[in-house]
């Protein structure tokens, strides 16, 4: 990181980057939000320069936000003078990670009712993907996470259906900042692979996580279209259960569960 172009202000007669216009709110609000969005996007944490490009604001003003971020708490600055999300934010998180559960739980309880797998629904979260709600499945050999379990992306079937739907960019930058470890035999461990792998998502509209996260375990798992946040669900279960025939019922029902958390999420927004 070059600190000294980062945190300078605008040379004397520079030409500055033009506002971005206003979308019909509060636009320091949304500059605001925007300054978050991308810090998130970045695996929780971005240098000036990096936010200057990104947001396409003049330097002065993106300072201004920033101190009024740090001083809300909402933005902590890191010992290089790069910006990362600040505390301020876990409890708001928090919230709405429930509400956001509360909202999807139908659907999950339908999916778990029609096929006797457990369902689950994630969103991305930095680097990682975060559990936000599960309906286990009644069999008491069963899948099970933990609301609130933070995973990787490259090899569980909610974190690669949300990466099909981002910027080959944005994608490799997730996976360098999270690392691709190989959880089981099957994880997929390069960029190569996973990129061949998100294409063939995009292609069929689900996707699938082999075993990858661990050994004896499916997962099909589809985004949740046009939603505030990347959200995908998914059901899994154990192999011996979770086969082809069970994809072939659970596909469908999952997409069309997809659409209709969209649409509900839509109406409440």
């Amino acid at each position: 990181m070059n600190r000294s172009i980062a945190d300078a202000p605008p040379a004397e007669g520079s030409q500055a980057a033009a506002p971005k216009p206003a979308r019909g709110g509060v636009q320091s609000v949304e500059r605001a939000f925007d300054l978050l969005s991308f810090i998130a996007a970045s695996g929780g944490q971005a240098t000036l320069s990096q936010l200057a490009v990104a947001v396409e604001l003049p330097m002065p003003t993106i300072h201004r936000l920033l101190r009024t971020l740090l001083n809300l708490g909402v933005v902590r600055q890191l010992p290089d003078r790069g910006y990362a999300l600040g505390p301020g934010l876990i409890r708001l998180g928090e919230l709405a990670s429930k509400q956001l559960g509360a909202a999807v739980r139908p659907h999950l309880r339908s999916l778990v009712d029609a096929l006797g797998e457990s369902a689950n629904v994630a969103t991305l979260d930095g680097d990682m993907v975060t559990y936000v709600d599960q309906v286990p499945s009644p069999h008491q050999m069963r899948m099970f996470t933990e609301v609130g379990r933070r995973a990787h992306t490259h090899d569980t079937g909610v974190g690669k259906a949300i990466l099909a739907q981002l910027e080959a960019d944005h994608v490799h930058r997730i996976v360098r900042s999270a690392g691709m470890p190989a959880h089981t035999e099957y994880s997929i461990t390069t960029v190569a692979q996973l990129d061949e792998e998100l294409a063939t998502i995009r292609s069929q509209g689900y996707s699938v996580d082999e075993q990858e996260q661990e050994l004896g375990v499916r997962c099909f798992a589809v985004v949740v279209p046009d939603s505030p946040a990347p959200l995908a669900i998914s059901v899994s279960g154990p192999t011996s259960r979770v086969d082809q025939r069970f994809a072939d019922r659970a596909v469908p029902m999952l997409q069309r569960a997809a659409r209709e958390i969209s649409e509900g999420l839509r109406q409440s927004s």
